[in-house]
């Protein structure tokens, strides 16, 4: 399971011209599952993301979570985090088959949204996604478990 954590001041995602998904400071995070990935590796990471200290405390170091900031979590389903780019032309064929992704990126959300609140992007639709980064800060997290 592999995340792209971007600190955001904003972010919204847009499915057919409608804002599906809208948060003001928080993380916008993009989600991928591996052919491997089971909630194993959701319930790991959704317990690092809520708890990753990457805002700004009262001395300007980063030490607080997006939940001790009260900020939300923009979640937007993204496969292509698993390309295989051996070549020109990537290949998708490591990432989880679109029906179990699906299973999974909705358990996910339901465990991050026992911690915060939470938004998301639409799983297989043609998204768009904007953002205003905060710092620049962007993190990857990736988890897999030997089975």
């Amino acid at each position: 399971m592999k995340l792209v954590v971007q600190r955001v001041s904003s972010a919204s995602v847009e499915v057919d011209e409608k804002i599906v998904g809208q948060i003001d400071e928080g993380l916008m995070v993009l989600v991928g599952f591996g052919e491997n990935d089971t909630e194993k590796e959701a319930d790991y990471l959704s317990k690092k993301l809520v708890k990753l200290r990457i805002f700004q405390d009262e001395n300007g170091r980063m030490n607080r979570s997006v939940r001790d900031i009260g900020g939300k979590l923009l979640l937007v389903p993204q496969f292509t985090l698993y390309a295989h780019t051996k070549k020109n032309r990537p290949s998708f064929h490591r990432a989880l088959a679109p029906d179990k992704a699906t299973e999974l990126f909705d358990y996910f959300v339901e465990k991050c949204s026992e911690e915060v609140p939470v938004e998301t992007g639409e799983f297989g639709a043609y998204m768009k996604v904007s953002l205003l980064n905060n710092g620049p800060v962007t993190i990857l997290l990736e988890k897999e478990f030997d089975e």
